[in-house]
């Protein structure tokens, strides 16, 4: 297991970086990026962007032993400088036995109607720019680029490789370059616009012109003084929402929650009146409030599902999760019928990732069907070919033979890593959707 840990997990904290003396990254011509240290016990798409780019990457591939190469020369930091441009991606890759080669990777440019319908949806909403200039791409901003006719990310059979290997598929050396763009995707998704055909530049300048055109006043207002103002009833506007005047801007997020009075007044509190406890409550009700504020102010919040109430037993925990104090922990552990050490135990788990990884600790299911398949199809592509754990099964948990680590499973796909403390498994991180880098967090803290 050591070995595991030495030479999958250990994880460089290096970021890439643009080189020195690389055109401006406003350019739409080229960007160059050092190369990045090896990438060791994390999956290579953190984004969900990045995601989609390797999703592209595997179900084109037609040779999953070249993927799993390509893998392992970018883990090891085998790739090179990635120069990206419109189009394509380029990057110098090393074999094992350091035999250099030149890979590039091609993504079609979208074409300039393309690109004129992208920038006329993105300016209907200020949410989608407001993404954009904080170096976004979230979701349903592709959801929206993609029903106006505009891809922006890949899909299958898009990413067309070329290397002086001359495989006439995705080679081991494409494949390594590809893993590597995603992680460049993780910190920059403009990159991935660049590959599309504009520059950060271009294209925010581009947004900024036409976000100004739509708000301009008229050029000759003194023109329109004296005409009579064109009224429209309620009943008509109601009927047409489309004639209706743009709503104000929502308000900004508060950066804190409020404070609650204090009750350390002259008067006596009532007999029975803890507060101590009262004061802690008003807390975290300012604290729950401000959290749903800022979700709610978020472009695209209204397509969340809405979150179920949680039960008493589970927001016992999330209070007893803010460290209320020895009095008020030990009624919210009777309160839970956890006593303080399950309630020790779920706190620790709400802190990894509340009520997901409160049921994970509490609840076991049976995966059944395709999400079993796709529990060891994601154990399968998480080790490279005789450097797999042995894993023993029993319903959702994976507990290494030999050795105080397993990893959970949980319904929405995410692995949970737990380790062995006294003789009981207790959570020993937050998810992952790669079962290797859980593990490594759980083989981190158990050693």
């Amino acid at each position: 297991m050591s070995d595991i840990h030495d030479e999958e997990y250990a994880y460089g904290d290096g970021r890439a970086g643009e080189v020195t003396g690389a055109r401006d990254p406003g350019a739409t011509d080229e960007r160059t990026f050092e190369a990045m240290p090896p990438a060791r016990g994390q999956g290579f798409a953190q984004t969900w962007w990045g995601q989609a780019w390797l999703k592209a990457l595997e179900d084109t591939a037609l040779d999953l032993g070249q993927l799993k190469a390509g893998r392992r020369l970018a883990r090891a930091g085998a790739v090179g400088a990635v120069s990206v441009r419109p189009g394509r991606i380029t990057a110098v890759v090393q074999d094992r036995d350091g035999t250099p080669h030149r890979s590039d990777v091609l993504l079609q440019e979208l074409s300039a109607e393309e690109w004129d319908r992208f920038l006329a949806m993105a300016v209907e909403q200020a949410g989608h720019i407001a993404a954009l200039l904080d170096r976004d791409m979230p979701p349903h901003l592709v959801e929206d680029s993609s029903a106006a006719g505009v891809e922006l990310l890949p899909g299958i059979g898009d990413l067309e490789a070329e290397c002086d290997c001359e495989a006439w598929d995705h080679c081991g050396h494409t494949a390594a370059l590809c893993y590597q763009v995603a992680r460049l995707l993780d910190q920059d998704p403009f990159v991935l616009l660049l590959m599309r055909g504009r520059g950060e530049r271009e294209l925010l300048d581009a947004l900024h012109v036409r976000s100004a055109g739509r708000t301009d006043a008229p050029e000759h207002p003194e023109e329109h003084q004296d005409a009579a103002p064109e009224g429209v009833s309620a009943a008509e506007a109601y009927a047409d929402g489309a004639i209706l005047p743009p709503l104000p801007e929502l308000p900004a997020a508060p950066s804190a929650p409020g404070s609650p009075p204090a009750l350390d007044t002259e008067t006596e509190p009532a007999a029975g009146l803890d507060v101590a406890a009262v004061e802690f409550l008003a807390a975290q009700a300012a604290a729950e409030a401000c959290r749903m504020l800022t979700d709610a102010l978020v472009p695209g919040h209204e397509g969340h599902p809405v979150e179920e109430e949680l039960s008493v037993s589970e927001d016992a925990v999330r209070l007893a999760a803010a460290a209320p104090g020895p009095t008020v922990e030990a009624r919210l552990a009777e309160v839970s019928e956890r006593g303080p050490d399950g309630l020790a135990l779920a706190v620790r788990a709400w802190r990894y990732g509340g009520r997901a990884a409160l049921h994970i600790l509490e609840q076991e299911w049976t995966p059944e069907g395709d999400a079993l398949a796709r529990a060891r199809a994601a154990l399968e592509a998480a080790w490279d070919e005789g450097e797999r754990p042995r894993l023993q099964a029993a319903r959702n948990r994976w507990t290494v033979v030999g050795f105080n680590a397993q990893l959970r499973h949980g319904p929405d796909g995410r692995w949970w890593p737990y380790r062995e403390e006294r003789g009981r498994w207790v959570p020993a991180g937050p998810a992952a959707h790669d079962p290797a880098t859980a593990l490594a967090v759980a083989s981190e803290t158990s050693t």
